[in-house]
């Protein structure tokens, strides 16, 4: 946002400076407009080459957001991984437990079936 404002500032004193020096050359017509060619050039390149800058950081910032964003999948992938060992773990905690009560192994009632 900085560079923006820069940028504005720049352009803005760009404009009055040219005005004030069209209105008090002491310069030719001539002379006043390649003056004033040479001027809007160094704008120009001045512009290219801030643009170019705003291009790198935002390409840097992209950057830093896909990395972020691919920390996070991979934090909510090892969430989801430990909760799923955990509720295999509590399934077949409640296996062994009805074994141990019924004394036989376990057999899923008929229309539980499950696919995980």
């Amino acid at each position: 946002m900085d560079d923006t404002k820069g940028l504005s500032y720049f352009l803005l004193g760009l404009g009055i400076g040219a005005a004030v020096g069209i209105l008090f050359a002491p310069k030719s017509g001539e002379e006043t407009r390649e003056v004033i060619k040479s001027k809007a050039n160094e704008g120009k390149d001045y512009l290219v080459k801030q643009s170019g800058v705003i291009k790198e950081q935002v390409v840097k910032q992209t950057g830093a957001i896909k990395d972020q964003a691919s920390e996070y999948v991979d934090k909510g992938k090892d969430v989801l991984s430990r909760q799923k060992e955990q509720l295999t773990a509590a399934v077949e905690a409640g296996k062994q437990a009805y074994r141990e009560t019924v004394g036989g192994p376990y057999e899923r009632p008929a229309g539980t079936e499950t696919n995980y």
